[in-house]
């Protein structure tokens, strides 16, 4: 009893690195042990120790080449958001999956949630000092055991049959990457433009080809295309704040690798009109400078930038029309994002 007692508090440690934190949790073990009621049959090893605290806490015992899908969430600020999304995995219909949290908090706020008992497992990388979202989505890709990766946004959620609808989807038509779309819970398209038809990808419609968070990839994909491009997407230290998901896929077309997009493949995630038209004008310049940014470094030429810029300008002409100002601003910013991303400079601050 006593060499049992000795190892499990040996076994109750955090391992700290600059760039991981996991937290291994024996407490409901060593209440087994000290209870008088469940003194025989007592376990033999610390590996039996481990199970069964995993299996009492509802953790899956999975072995690493169980594990099908590594979903790796970049996070900052949130919390109830990203339960909620922990919480949509857990009624997931199937299991073999990892969930890598990269905690770029300067706190240890999610601690409790990555140690509590899902029935997946959970990895935490904090990385306070590195931000941005590629940066993260890269950082987690490093460590996935999964040959499928997907990067789940951190106020986002999905239906029950998602993960097994994407790797049906993925193996039916044999690609190298799936994408899928933005939608409400009764199926609506949310946030951005789709084709309404399942299609292969191509330079032409990779803008109406998906979403970042509703991406499946298989590792070899990303590792062919040395993953996200740091500087590009939501918290890079550079002003393109956008369109990572569309420059990774045509990266991806240049590799000569399959990429589709299929409708039926959709996440859920709340929707961008419902925030503030001060803060909508603000997306829309950030992530306009974004796909400018895009257009430029994948050589797309003066005719399709002259058409994405335009395209606001006569949207915000018509809306003038109507006496829509603050839809007037909003379109304002994103054709002169899209102009300042396509020029590789930026103009007066965003407003």
């Amino acid at each position: 009893m006593r060499r049992h007692l000795i190892d499990m508090f040996h076994r109750f440690k955090v391992n700290k690195s600059d760039d991981m934190v996991q937290i291994n949790h024996y407490g409901k073990g060593l209440a087994a042990l000290l209870d008088p009621r469940h003194r025989e049959g007592l376990p033999n090893s610390i590996g039996e120790v481990d199970a069964i605290e995993r299996r009492s806490s509802g953790i899956s015992l999975m072995a690493s080449d169980q594990i099908k899908t590594s979903l790796v969430v970049a996070t900052l600020g949130r919390i109830v958001e990203l339960e909620k999304l922990f919480k949509s995995l857990a009624d997931q219909d199937r299991s073999d999956f990892e969930v890598i949290v990269v905690d770029q908090n300067t706190d240890d706020r999610l601690a409790p949630l990555c140690t509590a008992a899902w029935p997946f497992p959970v990895s935490r990388i904090h990385t306070p000092t590195a931000r941005g979202l590629s940066r993260a989505r890269n950082a987690g890709l490093k460590v996935a055991k999964g040959e499928l990766l997907l990067f789940p946004d951190d106020d986002c959620w999905y239906p029950r049959s998602f993960l097994s609808r994407g790797i049906e989807l993925m193996s039916t038509a044999q690609v190298d990457v799936l994408t899928g779309r933005a939608a409400d819970e009764a199926g609506n398209d949310i946030n951005g433009k789709y084709s309404r038809a399942p299609h292969t990808i191509t330079r032409a419609n990779v803008w109406v080809s998906g979403i970042e968070w509703v991406m499946l990839f298989r590792k070899t994909a990303l590792l062919a295309v040395n993953g996200f491009d740091d500087d590009v997407g939501v918290g890079a230290s550079t002003p393109w704040q956008a369109c990572e998901g569309q420059d990774i896929l045509l990266r991806a077309l240049d590799k000569g690798l399959k990429c589709r997009f299929d409708p039926t493949f959709f996440g859920h995630h709340p929707r961008f009109d419902d925030i503030s038209a001060k803060a909508m004008q603000a997306k829309g310049r950030s992530y306009g400078r974004g796909l400018g940014y895009v257009l430029r470094v994948r050589r797309y030429g003066l005719v399709s930038a002259a058409n994405w810029i335009g395209r606001p300008v006569i949207s915000l002409l018509l809306s003038g029309a109507t006496g829509d100002l603050e839809r007037c601003k909003y379109l304002f910013n994103v054709a002169l994002g899209r102009l300042e991303g396509y020029l590789g400079r930026t103009f007066a601050p965003r407003s």
